[in-house]
């Protein structure tokens, strides 16, 4: 499966703001504060130009593709599934992004990163409803339980989540031990980052 490979603190700068690539507490996380205000490249310190109309449509969609660690074909499928949906179009597609199994790791606070709770799911250290899920883009249910396989409990990144008992789910999810369960299908209320859905809609809509 193709993914991003390159730079997370340049993603990170080049949108302004902390997009959860990096651990929380670790050095690269506090250097990427540092320097959020600051543009990546040779100009960057000269500041930002403003953006016209499509250009913060196209910020918008690039910002939360690489928030959720999506390329564009799997975004685009994924703004199609919620366009056909009923209901609110930016509702669906935020759900469809928040129900990704991979990013369902990362709210339960069982990996630091979704790119982290990607390799996770990935290595097949997951398993849905009693089966095992390897496929990060799994859409999880209402009601499904998500438990980590023994072998994953040795992972010395997850051993260091599970011992940590600060993290909070969201109301939608309910974490116990080193399992979880899908309480509702979330809400816009549910996600507090900073995500303007109208922007991207309007861009697909072009």
């Amino acid at each position: 499966m193709a993914r991003y490979v390159g730079p997370k603190n340049k993603i990170a700068r080049r949108e302004g703001i902390d997009l959860g690539l990096k651990t929380v507490g670790t050095k690269a996380h506090a250097n990427l504060l540092k320097r959020l205000n600051v543009p990546p490249g040779q100009h960057g310190p000269k500041g930002r130009k403003k953006q016209s109309e499509f250009g913060l449509q196209l910020r918008e969609k690039q910002k939360v593709k690489a928030m959720y660690g999506i390329l564009e074909r799997q975004f685009r499928r994924i703004f199609e599934m919620a366009r056909k949906a009923r209901g609110n179009t930016g509702d669906k597609f935020l759900e469809l992004l928040e129900r990704r199994l991979d990013n369902v790791m990362y709210r339960l606070g069982f990996a630091p990163t979704r790119a982290s709770a990607r390799q996770i799911v990935s290595h097949g250290h997951v398993m849905v409803d009693g089966k095992r899920i390897n496929i990060p883009s799994y859409i999880v249910s209402s009601d499904s339980v998500i438990m980590l396989r023994q072998k994953a409990l040795e992972i010395p990144v997850v051993k260091k989540q599970l011992e940590d008992k600060t993290c909070k789910p969201p109301a939608w999810l309910e974490r116990q031990g080193p399992g979880g369960k899908v309480l509702r299908l979330p809400v816009r209320e549910d996600v507090v980052d900073d995500i303007n859905m109208q922007l991207i809609i309007e861009h697909y809509s072009r």
